[in-house]
């Protein structure tokens, strides 16, 4: 045997110990290089789009005289999730409104709090940089669905068209959104290409980033089980049975520690979040559009979004996507819609769903090339401006 080549039979033939190790270290950075490589061009733009939301922020906050820090890092929900960081959950359940940090899930806060433990700066700094971080890997995997699907240049779009979402600046804030479109995407990527583990295990993660990990569940689940119609898998019925874990796991935790079953609903009850299959969404849509002569443009952009968001469902479902990506765009909209709760954060709850651009990705390519780049153009432009507007003008979070 050639001391160059100790994985290699006499025959040439993998012996059988090495075929069943898997590849090589080695093979796999190498794979992953080129996957990396492959994204370069969507990844650029995803930073690029970003970039410039970012400047647009600081030359607006400074005329303002306001800090881009406090308001990418530590305001909002970002400082929910640091006091959890800091002095973890409730352990009642509180007649108080809005103030029982249990309806906050808990990767996030638990990754600051680790990452920080290791790292220089302050905590808050940490979690700043996570979501950043998580948002480059989101964008990644947004890209990785479109190529997968259909070919490079539709990855490329729909991560830029991702990235220029009107509240896209959620991506760059110390929130959860970029973490959990991490997982969701990555997924979904799992499930298109059969790695059931693997999308077992981001679901789960997922599940216990925000309470729409219920989303990535179902889609695990039913790939998952209907995978089996072709033949008993192992891998596939693990991952039905393990995807939902995250999210259960968080809820039945919280009905644990305030001894009642439904003690996380009734958290959310507190913050004005149930279910009413719409009511209340369709109230506000009409209120605004009929009656209010004076409507906050913040709330116009939210109401435009939730409509065109239904909108670019029924387009995909024209499309015939796939089953995995309507079953989570379906569930996120049912979801948000149908709730009952606070509207204003409602474009923000949409932001992971990226399969509803699908469409609008593959229109922009059968499209003549200035077409293309004056609609880019001015996708960018209305993004970066509102993404601003909502930090420095809106009054409330985003």
């Amino acid at each position: 045997m050639s001391p160059t080549a100790p994985d290699t039979a006499p025959s040439g033939r993998v012996p059988a110990a090495r075929r069943h190790a898997g590849p090589l270290p080695g093979a796999r950075a190498g794979a992953l290089r080129a996957a990396l490589l492959r994204a370069a061009p969507a990844l650029t733009a995803y930073l690029a789009v970003r970039l410039t939301s970012l400047l647009l922020l600081a030359l607006w906050a400074h005329r303002q005289r306001h800090g881009v820090w406090p308001i990418l890092a530590t305001q909002w929900d970002a400082a929910w999730y640091l006091g959890i960081a800091d002095h973890g959950y409730a352990h009642e359940l509180g007649t108080r409104y809005d103030a029982n940090n249990l309806a906050f899930f808990p990767l996030y806060p638990l990754l600051v709090k680790a990452v920080a433990a290791v790292t220089p700066g302050t905590r808050a700094t940490t979690g700043l940089c996570l979501a950043v971080a998580a948002s480059v890997v989101a964008a990644w995997g947004v890209f990785a669905v479109g190529a997968h699907l259909h070919d490079r240049r539709t990855g490329v779009l729909l991560a830029t068209l991702w990235a220029a979402l009107p509240v896209g600046l959620v991506q760059w804030m110390g929130y959860t959104e970029s973490l959990f479109t991490a997982c969701a995407a990555w997924a979904l990527y799992a499930v298109l290409t059969g790695r059931w583990l693997w999308a077992a295990g981001l679901a789960v993660a997922a599940g216990l980033t925000r309470p729409t990990g219920v989303a990535v569940a179902a889609v695990v689940t039913v790939a998952a089980l209907l995978s089996l119609r072709r033949g008993f898998a192992g891998r596939a019925l693990a991952a039905a049975l393990l995807a939902p874990l995250g999210w259960c796991g968080y809820v039945g935790w919280v009905g644990l520690r305030l001894h009642r079953w439904d003690g996380y609903f009734a958290v959310q009850r507190l913050w004005h979040n149930e279910w009413d299959g719409g009511v209340e969404t369709l109230r506000r849509m009409r209120q605004l559009l009929m009656y209010d002569s004076t409507p906050e443009l913040f709330l116009v952009l939210v109401t435009a979004t939730l409509l065109g968001s239904a909108v670019l469902f029924a387009l995909s479902l024209w499309d015939r996507q796939p089953l995995p990506l309507l079953v989570f765009s379906g569930v996120l909209l049912l979801i948000v819609l149908g709730s009952g709760g606070v509207y204003f954060p409602r474009a923000r709850f949409l932001l992971p769903a990226f399969p509803l651009l699908l469409p609008l990705a593959r229109h922009l390519l059968r499209a003549t090339p200035r077409y293309r780049v004056l609609m880019l153009g001015a996708a960018v432009a209305a993004g970066v401006y509102f993404s601003a507007y909502m930090a420095l003008v809106w009054p409330s979070a985003p």
